[in-house]
């Protein structure tokens, strides 16, 4: 099991985000709950980005979650579009 935390902005941008589509609440937490048990899981996309320790997730195919991977905590940094988060 990893431990997710959520970053100050992380937060504000899924409070957005929830409140432009709602329907995207389950989607978030299911995506959460697997980060939880396997942030290499498949169904994640997980990849690498440009930088030291940047990674990103899928959620939807439009919407992304930007983290950092260190031991067993997985550090969520940004939450949006993928034109909003790169």
């Amino acid at each position: 099991m990893y431990e997710v935390i959520f970053s100050k902005r992380f937060e504000k941008d899924l409070r957005r985000l929830l409140k432009k589509n709602p329907r995207l609440k389950n989607k978030v937490r299911e995506t959460v709950e697997v980060l939880i048990k396997d942030p290499k899981h498949k169904s994640l996309r997980l990849h690498k980005l440009s930088g030291i320790n940047n990674w990103s997730v899928t959620v939807t195919m439009r919407i992304r979650i930007i983290l950092s991977l260190r031991g067993r905590h997985v550090f969520c940094t940004k939450i949006g579009s993928h034109d909003e988060v790169y």
